[in-house]
């Protein structure tokens, strides 16, 4: 199984993080008492601006779930398609090559799902398979990364595209005012991505996908999620989160242990950027320097957390790097999410 290609798509609408945090000052203005740990928590999070779905004006006018969803679904497509389309021309392959189409989110619910509605928007054959998956949170890209290789690892002569759409600012809870949504409106932006994944029998020019596994933590269930109620999805992010991080070692050098390998022979890190203090802690229990998730920290201060997307977004960087990953090198692609759990994903070029 390889990775034949990595496209993605971000919404037109730019602002940066002081923009965000003026108009966030604006709507809690009333009703926050203090501003100045508002101002701290979006520092904190290192963020240079984000990607939102709409135009800010108009995210004053949504004022139910229903209202949300459907921006989502109309966003979702649009976005969708440019980046499926992105992934398969960098892999030299047409909509109707695709066999099998899995799709993930975590910030909007469709039936006809949207993977469904795009066969019809992209002209995909009435006999591809579909996976629509909800609610892996930011563990969803490389779950669905997985799930895409055992695919073609069934049907080697196949061609599978995972498509994660992300956008977390038709979740905003503007009423929430407590201080897991006050980092959320600071962390996530909007965006997607997808990922093209070969069967070995066809041809494809980018690195294999040797060895997956999923790691699930015991009664961690309340770390990470949403309270799903009235007004949609409400942030669930315990304080625990970074704690749950500094746990992946043991899973990380099991992983690598039945596949004959050690920490010290993995050449490239593709980390989910979860927040600043998730990314120091993987530093910290892997023993890396900096410049070994240079890729996360980048794609964290320029868009954001992406949720699902941005694992994958870091990969696409990873494989655009210049020069290019030496053939024969290792990457270990990093995700976690609610369950509280992780997704490691071994990689050869």
């Amino acid at each position: 199984m390889q990775i034949a290609g990595v496209g993605r798509a971000l919404p037109e609408h730019y602002y940066d993080q002081q923009a965000l945090l003026a108009e966030f000052e604006r709507l809690w203005g009333e009703h926050f008492h203090n501003p100045a740990r508002l101002r701290q928590l979006h520092r904190n999070v290192l963020v240079g601006g984000r990607h939102l779905a709409l135009p800010l004006e108009r995210y004053g006018q949504i004022d139910s779930f229903g209202a949300a969803n459907y921006a989502f679904i109309e966003q979702a497509l649009d976005l969708g398609e440019r980046a499926i389309r992105d992934a398969l021309s960098r892999a030299g392959l047409e909509p109707r090559d695709i066999d099998h189409i899995l799709f993930v989110s975590v910030t909007g619910i469709a039936t006809p799902s949207i993977d469904a509605r795009l066969v019809n928007c992209m002209g995909l054959r009435s006999d591809v398979k579909r996976t629509p998956i909800f609610g892996l949170g930011c563990a969803a890209g490389a779950i669905g990364l997985t799930r895409s290789a055992d695919f073609v690892r069934a049907w080697p002569g196949q061609v599978a595209v995972l498509l994660s759409v992300e956008l977390c600012s038709l979740t905003l809870q503007r009423r929430d005012l407590s201080i897991p949504n006050m980092i959320a409106t600071g962390l996530f932006g909007d965006g997607a991505a997808a990922v093209v994944v070969a069967g070995a029998e066809r041809q494809a020019s980018g690195p294999r996908i040797i060895a997956t596994r999923s790691v699930l933590y015991p009664d961690t269930e309340s770390v990470m999620g949403w309270e799903v109620g009235e007004q949609g999805f409400r942030v669930v992010l315990s304080s625990r989160v970074p704690e749950m991080a500094r746990q992946i070692r043991p899973g990380v050098d099991a992983f690598l242990k039945d596949q004959g390998l050690s920490l010290d022979r993995i050449d490239h890190f593709i980390c989910h950027p979860g927040g600043p203090k998730v990314l120091e802690a993987f530093e910290d229990v892997l023993g890396l320097e900096r410049r070994a998730l240079e890729a996360t920290w980048k794609h964290l201060e320029e868009v954001g957390n992406l949720s699902s997307a941005s694992v994958l977004m870091v990969l696409g960087d990873t494989l655009a790097r210049v020069p290019a990953p030496a053939p024969g090198s290792h990457g270990l692609l990093l995700a976690m999410g609610p369950g509280f759990c992780a997704e490691l994903v071994l990689l050869q070029w």
